[in-house]
């Protein structure tokens, strides 16, 4: 039995990885990386078997945003040439869960950019939360910013299933990234959520000029929070941004940031997120291995492939897409 087999077995038996574990991970050498790959599956597999999950976001407020995170081409600090508008009415919000159906998304990610959401965008969101959840068996998640308990209070009246709230980087590296909120307004929003009754859903952007170290420390923070769902983002430097040109990583070095998080984080949805494409390139189908969950479709600000590519991509690696919602008539948008 190879070192990372033992290792999965390990996780499987309900151990946490040391430190020295973790890093070894993530300093693993190439030449090992199927077996890394190979012991992952194996975590994945008995918790997941070969399905996965769909996810489709929508951005209905693009840009405006008075934060001044680096690597985000909406914020307050970008000069990145990108669309942008208020909160979208209701019926294009709609109009987007029913592609999300038609591409068989289970999960419809409904995202504004701002520092946390109005009362009045919160009406608007629950609105068409309500009309969702009527017409389509999706799950709905929310992205809307750092947020209050009565605002979730009502988002969670409104079926929203899930709320995202990224950490996006380690405590220790918060403030190299953005200045305007602190790490633990991060962290006291998924506990929010958390009271609510709402599935937390919580992540990082990984090359972001973060030490190997900060990279455990996320995956340790994620399961210390207990998020159900772990987006995994690679950085796709924007230009115009105060991260552009910022180019460390390897497709290799990321299919073993999502082993490292598969193994933290077992039972757990690890989804394979933005810069997949850019970041992954020809490798995307092997980060199926560790992970359980990839979007499709376009991200915020940047494209994602074609979703043909994605579901030709699922079916060739012998997995299946995981839904299957009771048919029935749809609406006419």
């Amino acid at each position: 039995m190879t070192k990372w087999a033992q290792l999965a077995e390990q996780v499987l038996e309900g151990k946490q990885l040391s430190d020295e574990q973790a890093l070894a991970v993530l300093n693993s050498p190439d030449n090992e990386l199927l077996e890394l790959l190979q012991a992952a599956y194996k975590v994945r597999s008995h918790y997941y078997g070969n399905k996965v999950k769909l996810n489709m976001i929508i951005n209905t407020k693009s840009g405006l945003c008075p934060e001044n995170c680096g690597y985000c081409s909406q914020s307050i600090r970008s000069t990145a040439p990108i669309e942008k508008y208020k909160m979208m009415d209701k019926e294009s919000i709609l109009a987007g869960a029913k592609r999300a159906y038609d591409l068989q998304a289970g999960t419809y990610c409904i995202v504004a950019s701002g520092r946390g959401p109005s009362n009045k965008e919160i009406d608007r969101v629950t609105e068409a939360v309500k009309e969702i959840k009527e017409n389509y068996q999706l799950k709905v998640c929310a992205c809307l910013g750092l947020l209050k308990p009565e605002q979730a209070a009502k988002l969670k009246e409104a079926g929203v299933d899930r709320y995202n709230h990224n950490l996006n980087t380690s405590a220790g590296h918060h403030e190299q990234i953005t200045t305007t909120h602190t790490y633990d307004e991060r962290v006291n929003t998924v506990h929010t959520v958390k009271e609510s009754g709402i599935s937390p859903c919580s992540g990082v952007i990984i090359g972001m000029r973060e030490k190997k170290e900060d990279v455990v420390s996320m995956a340790r923070s994620l399961h210390a929070l207990d998020a159900d769902s772990i987006p995994v983002n690679f950085l796709h430097a924007i230009d115009g941004t105060p991260l552009e040109g910022t180019d460390e990583l390897d497709p290799r070095y990321c299919l073993k940031v999502l082993c490292l998080f598969r193994f933290i984080n077992p039972t757990k949805e690890i989804r394979i997120s933005g810069g997949r494409e850019v970041n992954l390139g020809s490798l995307q189908p092997l980060g199926l291995y560790p992970a359980n969950s990839i979007f499709v479709g376009d991200y915020l600000t940047t494209a994602g492939q074609e979703t043909t590519a994605d579901h030709r991509m699922i079916e060739e690696m012998g997995f299946e897409v995981e839904f299957a919602p009771e048919q029935k008539e749809q609406p006419v948008m």
